[in-house]
C-alpha cells in the first residue's frame, strides 16, 4: 500500500432531509409510481455496483430520495465532469454580463502564453468550441505540473480546424475556467458563490484547483446530491429560480442544445450529440455527468429531474435502467395513493447500504501480531490488527512511510472516522470489515466524498502475512500486487 496508491481522493457520512431543501411530496400525487421506483432501486442493487445516492424531482418536487450507507446527505460527492456543466454556467452569465463573447478568440486572454508563432487552427480557435469540444485537437493537451496549463493547451498542436472535430477535452474546459478568471477577476467557485451556489441554496461548494491557482473547470466540484437536483432543476426552469433569472433563458437552451454532433449510435447516451458541456441523451434528454456515474438528468418533456451519485465502471446501464424503469414510471397527471407501494418505497430507501464484508469469529493467533515488510515501493512497513474483544471493531494498525495510522473496521457495520491515505491529506472515511475465511480478515474503506471504495485483504499462513488491496474503479489500474509480512 503506497498505501494504495490506487484511490485518489477521499470523504464522511449519514442521511436526513435537508433544512429548506426542495419541497417533499408523495411520488403518486406527482404521477410517478412509486412500485415503478422500487424496481430501478432493486435492479440498480443487484445489476449496477454501485450507486451512492439518488433523488428524483417531478414537478418541483422530491418523490423520492436515498443514501447507500455510508454516504448520506450532508456530505459532499466529487462530481467530476459534471462540474462542467457549472462551469459552462460561468461562462454564459459572464457573456451575459459583457465580460466576454462567444466568439472571441482563445488567444486574445493569453498573450503572455501564446506561441511565438502560433498556428492558423490556434488563431482561429473560440470560446464556442472550447465549449462545444471542437478545439480542432487531435489529443487531449496535458496539464503538466512544471508549466502553467494554459501556456501547454496553446503549445498544444491543432492539426484541425476549430468547429470540425469532436474530442471530448478537460484540458480545453479548463481554459473556460481561466478565461472566466480573466474577464472577471474571479476564480468561478467565487464568480459563481453569488450568481448561483447561494441563490440555490448550495451551501460549502469546494472546487479544486491548478498549481496557478485557477479553479480546475472539467472536474474537481463538491457538492451535495440536492445541490445537484438544485441545479437540474434551475435548467429545467430554463434559468429561473424562486422568480428570479438567475440564468438567461437563451443560455440554458444553447447550452443543452446540439451543439456538435459526436457519434451515430443509436443505443449509446453518448453519441446523441453535445452541447456547451452538456451531453444530449435518448428520449429528449439531457445531462451534466462525472466520471463513475455521477449525474444530473433532466427530463424537460416529463418535468423531471434525476440526481445520481455513484462509483460504477458501466455509466451506460445506470443510464439505462432509468429509461427502462423511471422514464415509464412518470405518468401526465396524478395517480391514485398507493400506501402499501409507497410503504416499501419508503423502507427500501432508509435501508440503502453499500454491502459490507461478511463473516464470524476472530483467529485469536493472530491478534495483536505485529508483522513487518521489506522495503517496497508502497512503503508499507509494518501491521498489526487489534481485537475489541467483543468481536464489534477490528483495527489494523497501518505504519506506512515512518506513519501509524489506526483504522477502525466496524463489523457488520460501518465506522466512520478521519485518516491520510498514502499521499493524501487527512480526510473522513467509514470502514468495515469481517473475518471471511478462518484465515483472510477483508476490510472496506469507503471514502464517502467520493467514489471510492477499497477493499483490503489480509491472509495469514503461519508467520507471513499477505495483503493485497483493490479499488472499486480508477483512472489506472485498481489493484496492488499483493505484498507479503513477517511476524515478528
Amino acid at each position: 500500500m503506497k498505501c494504495l496508491p490506487v484511490m485518489a481522493l477521499i470523504a464522511a457520512g449519514g442521511s436526513a432531509c435537508l433544512a429548506a431543501g426542495l419541497p417533499r411530496s408523495s411520488p403518486e400525487a406527482q404521477g410517478v409510481s412509486s412500485a415503478s421506483v422500487l424496481r430501478f432501486l432493486e435492479r440498480a442493487d443487484h445489476e449496477v455496483d454501485s450507486l451512492h445516492s439518488f433523488m428524483l424531482l417531478r414537478h418541483g418536487h422530491v418523490v423520492a430520495e436515498g443514501w447507500w450507507s455510508p454516504y448520506n446527505a450532508q456530505s459532499p460527492h466529487a462530481l467530476f465532469s459534471l462540474s462542467k456543466s457549472f462551469t459552462s454556467t460561468a461562462v454564459g452569465l459572464a457573456i451575459a454580463e459583457g465580460k466576454l463573447r462567444l466568439d472571441d478568440e482563445v488567444l486574445k486572454f493569453f498573450p503572455e502564453n501564446a506561441p511565438s508563432n502560433p498556428s492558423s487552427n490556434l488563431k482561429a480557435m473560440r470560446v464556442s468550441d472550447l465549449l462545444r469540444m471542437s478545439t480542432g485537437h487531435q489529443t487531449e493537451p496535458p496539464r503538466p505540473a512544471d508549466q502553467p496549463w494554459t501556456k501547454a493547451f496553446l503549445a498544444h498542436p491543432v492539426p484541425f480546424k476549430p468547429g470540425t472535430h469532436f474530442l471530448y477535452n478537460t484540458s480545453g474546459t479548463y481554459m473556460l475556467s481561466a478565461i472566466v478568471q480573466k474577464a472577471t477577476g474571479q476564480t468561478l467557485l467565487d464568480y459563481l458563490r453569488p450568481r448561483l451556489f447561494e441563490p440555490l441554496g448550495i451551501e460549502h461548494p469546494t472546487w479544486e484547483t491548478s498549481p496557478e491557482g485557477i479553479s480546475t473547470g472539467g472536474y474537481g466540484l463538491s457538492v451535495r446530491t440536492e445541490d445537484i437536483a438544485r441545479f437540474g432543476q434551475l435548467y429545467l426552469q430554463k434559468g429561473q429560480w424562486q422568480g428570479r433569472q438567475l440564468v438567461p433563458e437563451a443560455w440554458v437552451e444553447a447550452a443543452t442544445a446540439r451543439q456538435t454532433s459526436n457519434g451515430s449510435s443509436p443505443d449509446s447516451d453518448w453519441d446523441q450529440g453535445y452541447g456547451y458541456q452538456f451531453w444530449r441523451c435518448r428520449h429528449g434528454v439531457y445531462r451534466g455527468d462525472g466520471a463513475f456515474g455521477q449525474y444530473c438528468i433532466v427530463l424537460p418533456g416529463q418535468d423531471a429531474v434525476i440526481a445520481i451519485t455513484s462509483g460504477v465502471k458501466d455509466m451506460q446501464a445506470v443510464l439505462n435502467l432509468v429509461w427502462n424503469e423511471l422514464l415509464p414510471a412518470l405518468q401526465p397527471a396524478p395517480l391514485a395513493p398507493d400506501e402499501a407501494g409507497q410503504g416499501r418505497l419508503e423502507q427500501k430507501l432508509k435501508n440503502l447500504s453499500l454491502r459490507l464484508p461478511e463473516g464470524t469469529g476472530s483467529p485469536a493467533q493472530v491478534a495483536g501480531r505485529r508483522y513487518v515488510f521489506a522495503a517496497n515501493e508502497r512503503k508499507l512497513e509494518a501491521l498489526t490488527l487489534e481485537n475489541d474483544g467483543n468481536n464489534k471493531v477490528v483495527t489494523l494498525v497501518v505504519r506506512c512511510a515512518g506513519v501509524e495510522r489506526r483504522i477502525a473496521c466496524g463489523c457488520g457495520t460501518w465506522q466512520k472516522g478521519r485518516m491520510a491515505w498514502g499521499q493524501l491529506p487527512e480526510q473522513p472515511v467509514a470502514a468495515g470489515g469481517a473475518w471471511t475465511a478462518a484465515d483472510t480478515f477483508t476490510a472496506q474503506l469507503c471514502f464517502y466524498e467520493t467514489p471510492f471504495v477499497v477493499t483490503i485483504r489480509l491472509q495469514f499462513s503461519g508467520r507471513e502475512l499477505q495483503c493485497s488491496a483493490e479499488a472499486n474503479v480508477g483512472f489506472g489500474p485498481t489493484r496492488e500486487p499483493p505484498l507479503t509480512g513477517h511476524a515478528e
